[in-house]
């Protein structure tokens, strides 16, 4: 694999497991630890004090046992992925999401995370041409982060913004808000397969966009333009989705693992799951798969 790159797995992809009780965040630790994973990256699904990702409302001795547990078991926590929304239609309190996020980035510090990442609007659609309300959200949106950035770096965080959801997605408004907010350590989690979301082409997006990457998020989905029945969502096009095991669907991820070696990334890189399979198989398959990619490329 090129050098200078790390291969590990988002917490979401435990998801099944661990919203069931089948898994605890101490059972997915050991879980990469005995597989040929490099880091594990936390995901908080839920802001509350019982969430079993830490969260600045957990005990300070649960998020304790979290960082000694991963460092004892040669685990490296390497990003911390929250949600935020910095704009709505119906408005936001903005001075508390702010407050939200800064907790966050203290929190990285305690769990000895260096990257965070923080979305910035919900994840829904704004009904038709959207662009009128992504420049109102714009401002809002670049404040912010800004503001966020310059904490970050003050306590050896770098923040990121994620092509997330449908509306803050596309892969030059990323790239827009990055050079806007215009600060070193504000980058992007760079999802290759959420562009499709958005109608993207990952093979042609993700190679422009990869000199702004913190970290990357190998995805993969299965495409189909008329309805395939129960279990599929669609795309802001119209096209039907469904989260695939990495390297077993539709996206060209040959392609896109060419472009991060090209690139000369260096850095960590997360699979991130979301199949019907179970997630222990799509985990272990979508890891052998990602690093055969990687290695090929």
């Amino acid at each position: 694999m090129a050098t200078g790159i790390t291969l590990g797995v988002s917490s979401y992809s435990f998801h099944q497991r661990m919203r069931t009780g089948e898994m605890t965040l101490f059972d997915v630790i050991d879980w990469v630890a005995s597989s040929d994973a490099e880091h594990l990256e936390l995901a908080v699904l839920d802001d509350g004090a019982a969430s079993p990702i830490p969260t600045p409302a957990s005990p300070a001795d649960y998020v304790e046992r979290v960082r000694t547990t991963a460092e004892a078991a040669g685990v490296p926590l390497s990003n911390l992925a929250m949600h935020a929304e910095f704009w709505a239609p119906g408005g936001v309190d903005l001075d508390a999401q702010i407050a939200k996020v800064k907790d966050y980035i203290d929190l990285a510090v305690r769990l000895g995370i260096p990257r965070l990442r923080h979305d910035v609007v919900a994840h829904g659609v704004v009904p038709g041409d959207d662009t009128p309300a992504f420049e109102a959200a714009f401002p809002a949106i670049v404040a912010a982060s800004k503001e966020l950035a310059q904490y970050a770096a003050a306590r050896g965080v770098t923040t990121s913004l994620e092509n997330h959801g449908f509306f803050v997605q596309a892969a030059d408004r990323i790239r827009r808000i990055i050079h806007a907010v215009d600060e070193p350590n504000f980058r992007t989690t760079l999802d290759v397969g959420n562009f499709v979301c958005v109608d993207e082409d990952p093979a042609v997006v993700v190679r422009e966009n990869l000199p702004y990457a913190m970290t990357v998020h190998f995805k993969d989905f299965y495409l189909r333009s008329s309805d395939p029945g129960e279990g599929w969502f669609r795309s802001r096009g119209g096209r039907y989705l469904r989260g695939a095991i990495v390297g077993n669907g539709d996206l060209d991820l040959a392609a896109v693992a060419r472009a991060v070696r090209d690139s000369g990334y260096s850095g960590p890189a997360a699979i991130e799951f979301e199949g019907d399979e179970d997630c222990l198989l799509g985990i272990t398959r979508g890891l052998a798969n990602a690093r055969r990619l990687l290695d090929a490329a």
